[in-house]
């Protein structure tokens, strides 16, 4: 028999064992709904993520790239497992020429997917508009293992390895910088004509009677005087083909604009312009000219130039115009063609993706030309070889003008200034600032720009910064330069005892931006760029003394049904 004591400790068991399966019970009851509720959840946030998805295709469909980029950040957030919402945005990045921010992406598909073609596909794209064709290769070489029956991949591969294989090619046989003569000094454009001038009928004809008189001499002196004969006949030829050929005339047939004499004056501008808006060229005589003459005067500038404006006096400065003449013409229209009046800064990005980049650049040098303090001039990022081979100036150079054109305004980019400052007050350059602090404009100022751009420092970072929200500095969404934030455009200004900071270098939906609590503006003139980002054009006009920015906005105007890129790098037209 039991004691009590014995049941109540046995009492006390039972109880103690009840509780705890109850417990077990309840733990388990809980861990089976909580599990439930996050498989509900994880399903719903799949589901959501999808429809993020959805509503960002949309987006993009309808060019708005920058929505679409926000709507797959939400769906990464919802679901970042899934490698297609990581390639799509690394593709709406490629639209926007964030190509740094699209091979980070690319890469993170490819990460969760190994066998998924589009991360490559995408990160290829992204290297190849870099200019980066050995890491594009790689990439394609890989879409085509993993889809070795697909056409297109096929095609786009063997494109690649055709610009890996042309790159190299020019490497080898291009000369080191020290050995390289400039293109522009081995120009006459005097020579440049197939008819010579009226005038040479008086040395052709007093040729042919000096030689008639040596003749003659000969004959009546005997062959002692034949080596005076030779001397004189070398020295009349000589003469005639100098009369002839040194002084060609444009042939008479051509009926478009013509300078007359050495001055680039207004009137042949209005009709070169005129021109060009009826598709007709300019005769390479006078395309040299203009060339050749802007580069004597950007060659005499500083790196960094100043601007004064007296007061009552206005300045206009415009952002990127990329080959989109007709745009140009509709700015002058709206507010006036350049002249002393009425000066205008462009900010560089003049040439590439637009189809008429030739009229466009022999529009701008030729108002220089005309009257240099009328038009300034700044390099963007896209005045550069690697730049121009891709998106469409070097082709078309080659198509509309000759190869020797292609080296020449290669070289001529080179002389462009990197930034200017308006009346002490106003920074403005096409990319940005920098990676470190205390940059003066003396440093600025003091920059070897004759060259192409380099892969980092000070002159890379002018051409190929932007701007952030946050503070500090980050890295490039571009893949070249860096980001900058509020902080540091107040510290440079501040520096520098400077007001604002005025860019250009990136498409905004109004044609303009102001960040960094009022302190820069961004400016972009080439609007519904690339004929399809829908965007405004705008330009900037300061009013001397106070130099307060007075910002107008414009729209596209109709074109010729010249497509954009339509000159571009074979390879970069699959993807436009």
């Amino acid at each position: 028999m039991t004691t009590e004591h014995e049941s109540s400790q046995l009492y006390a068991i039972q109880t103690v064992l009840f509780l705890s399966g109850f417990v077990h019970f309840l733990l388990r009851h809980v861990r089976q709904n909580r599990d439930s509720m996050e498989t509900k959840n994880e399903n719903s946030d799949v589901s959501r993520a999808e429809e993020m998805k959805n509503q960002a295709n949309e987006a993009f469909k309808g060019h708005k790239f920058s929505n679409a980029i926000d709507l797959y950040t939400k769906a990464i957030e919802l679901n970042g497992n899934n490698a297609v919402y990581w390639a799509n945005r690394a593709f709406a990045h490629t639209k926007l020429e964030e190509y740094g921010s699209a091979i980070q992406d690319a890469s993170k598909a490819i990460e969760i997917d190994p066998k998924y073609s589009k991360g490559y596909y995408r990160r290829g794209a992204a290297y190849l508009a870099m200019g980066k064709f050995k890491d594009a290769l790689k990439d394609f070489q890989q879409v085509k293992r993993i889809c070795p029956n697909d056409p297109d991949a096929a095609r786009k591969l063997k494109e690649c390895e055709k610009a890996v294989m042309k790159m190299k090619f020019e490497e080898a046989i291009s000369a080191p910088v020290s050995e390289r003569r400039s293109v522009a000094e081995s120009i006459d454009y005097h020579t440049i004509g197939n008819k010579p001038r009226s005038s040479s009928f008086l040395p052709t004809k007093t040729a042919l009677a000096a030689v008639v008189a040596a003749v003659m001499v000969v004959a009546v002196r005997g062959f002692a005087t034949t080596e005076i004969l030779m001397v004189l006949v070398s020295v009349v030829l000589g003469t005639y083909w100098w009369g002839s050929f040194s002084g060609s005339e444009v042939e008479p047939q051509y009926s478009g604009a013509r300078i007359e004499g050495e001055e680039v004056t207004l009137e042949f501008v209005k009709q070169m312009m005129e021109d060009f808006k009826n598709q007709k060229t300019l005769h390479k005589r006078y395309a040299y000219q203009i060339v050749l003459k802007t580069r004597q005067i950007l060659q005499a500038l500083p790196s960094l130039v100043d601007i004064s404006v007296p007061n009552g006096k206005h300045f206009t400065v415009c952002g990127d115009v990329h080959g989109q003449f007709y745009d140009l013409l509709n700015i002058f229209e709206l507010n006036g063609l350049p002249s002393e009046e009425n000066p205008y800064l462009f900010n560089g990005d003049f040439v590439d993706r637009g189809s008429f980049s030739v009229e466009i650049i022999l529009t701008l040098f030729a108002f220089k030309c005309m009257s240099p303090s009328s038009i300034y001039l700044a390099r963007g990022n896209h005045e550069s070889k690697s730049m121009n081979k891709i998106y469409g100036f070097e082709g078309e150079v080659r198509s509309k003008l000759s190869e020797k054109f292609v080296d020449l305004f290669a070289e001529v980019f080179c002389y462009l200034p990197l930034a200017h400052v308006i009346n002490e007050k106003i920074f403005v350059v096409h990319g940005g600032l920098f990676s470190v602090d205390g940059v003066k404009l003396s440093d600025i100022r003091a920059i070897d720009r004759f060259c192409e751009p380099p892969e980092e420092g000070l002159m890379c970072e002018l051409l190929w910064s932007d701007p952030q929200p946050l503070p500090g500095r980050g890295p490039s969404k571009r893949g070249v330069g860096l980001s900058f934030g509020g902080d540091v455009t107040k510290r440079f200004l501040e520096d520098n005892n400077l007001d604002l900071v005025v860019r250009s270098h990136e498409v905004k939906d109004e044609g303009y931006e102001v960040d960094h609590d009022g302190k820069l503006i961004t400016v972009f003139s080439a609007p519904n760029y690339c004929d399809q980002m829908g965007n405004k054009g705008a330009f900037i006009r300061f009013e001397a003394p106070d130099m307060k920015p007075n910002i107008v906005t414009f729209s596209a105007v109709p074109h010729p049904d010249v497509k954009p890129m339509a000159y571009a790098n074979n390879f970069m037209r699959m993807f436009n």
